[in-house]
């Protein structure tokens, strides 16, 4: 399949603008660059896309560029954004790179070899503008007719309280130098962005026709959305980071795998690299058995082995299966705090499990019951476990119940699980 019918194909296509970029894409060989926001020090669920793309530029015999935008950053892009945000210091954006680049890195290789990624900081070259001399060779080819018609400024411009201040406004503008530096110093002839980043795009291209005449093109790929229309990306806790540390392996392969049925399909094509006929077959064997949730665990094993790697999505998937299977006790100590990780968990001291407590009052304290008249509730209907055995009336818990001599698994119903840990003194 050619790359532009396999980008189709996949809902990767927005906007482009020109029909010429779609035959130079099939041929190969193009140097093509994306930009990635280096507001925090790790990259979120929603740059998936991008770095995706990257992925699949190098596959399709592209050289891809990843701009980390640490001058732009300084500013800020006003697109999508209601209001100002705060200006990053040069401090901050040298942390905040690091975190990135080293997550772009495990999307594209990167050599300074012909096809190899490069992952460049704009403050190289806006760094060294002189603003007379910009104005003068730059700024002359920019309308203001045109900049304030931009949706991103227009929406601005309309919000009397807020407005845009001239350092956002400005964005514009050196994000199309952006690309004409890039055209200039590496032959880049195509930018890459989101479709809230179309008109900045547009920008860049028309000003290397004008100062440099010759042809540059943009694409735009699609805005991915949960089946509500919210952007993908973001769970009810917050955001989805691609740094382990932020959010761990377990959560983001818990997140993937609570995907809408039917939203799966149109992820695994967007954000994964698993063949078009491969997913065609994950989509039949999910229609025969909707219940196994097939779609969903191929998608988030997918997600977590581009990201944290193998072996991180084998912990992760054995972890979830395990949860939901009912075989959590049969894993190792590690897989069942991992899979317990969201859980709420509370300490107990040995010496008073080692006196005994009462069902009731271990779901009490464990938050599982809300009152003792819960408590009581849960148990007389059968609803309390603990380590997967059903809890009685006059159950006291003890040290003997301790897996590996210090863990406890209490749960309500099916699926509101609490971790008890034992300390000793």
């Amino acid at each position: 399949m050619k790359f532009i019918e396999d980008l189709r194909a996949r809902g990767l296509v927005h906007q482009f603008s020109s029909d010429e970029l779609l035959d130079r894409l099939d041929v190969g060989g193009m140097t093509a660059y994306i930009g990635f926001d280096p507001s925090a020090d790790s990259l979120h669920l929603g740059s998936l896309l991008p770095l995706v793309m990257l992925r699949r530029l190098q596959i399709g015999g592209h050289t891809p560029i990843a701009v980390a935008g640490g001058g732009t950053g300084m500013i800020g892009d006003p697109s999508g954004k209601s209001e100002e945000r705060n200006l990053l210091t040069d401090e901050v954006l040298d942390r905040n790179l690091v975190g990135i680049k080293a997550q772009i890195e495990r999307f594209v290789e990167v050599s300074e070899s012909a096809g190899g990624a490069r992952i460049l900081d704009n403050r190289t070259w806006l760094g060294e503008l002189k603003v007379v001399e910009f104005l003068r060779d730059v700024g002359k080819f920019f309308s203001v007719n045109q900049m304030i018609q931009r949706d991103s400024v227009r929406a601005r411009l309309e919000e009397r309280e807020q407005g845009i201040s001239y350092t956002e406004f400005s964005y514009q503008v050196l994000q199309a130098y952006d690309f004409l530096r890039l055209n200039d110093l590496y032959n880049c002839e195509l930018q890459i962005g989101g479709s809230d980043q179309w008109g900045n795009i547009v920008s860049g291209v028309d000003l290397i026709r004008r100062m440099r005449q010759r042809q540059a093109y943009g694409l735009t790929l699609p805005l991915v959305t949960k089946a509500d229309g919210k952007k993908f990306g973001k769970s009810e806790s917050g955001t989805i980071w691609l740094d382990g540390e932020k959010t761990s392996p377990y959560s983001l392969y818990q997140f993937c795998v609570r995907t809408e049925d039917d939203m799966v399909g149109s992820y695994l094509r967007m954000l994964t690299l698993i063949p078009l006929s491969q997913i065609e077959e994950v989509e039949r064997e999910s229609s025969r058995t909707p219940e196994g949730r097939i779609g969903q665990k191929v998608f988030a094993r997918a997600i977590v082995e581009m990201v944290h790697g193998v072996d991180q999505a084998i912990r992760a998937e054995e972890a979830s299966d395990a949860l939901f299977a009912g075989s959590l006790l049969d894993k190792d100590e590690e897989i069942i705090k991992l899979a317990l990780s969201e859980a709420p968990t509370i300490k107990l001291d040995w010496d008073q499990l080692a006196k005994g407590i009462p069902a009731e009052e271990i779901l009490l304290s464990s938050g599982l019951a809300t009152s003792r008249s819960d408590a009581r509730r849960i148990l007389s209907q059968g609803g309390g476990y603990m380590n997967d055995q059903r809890l009685s009336q006059d159950k006291v818990a003890g040290t003997s119940d301790l897996i590996f001599e210090k863990i406890l698994v209490l749960r309500k119903g099916k699926r509101d699980y609490c971790l008890v840990e034992v300390e000793r003194r």
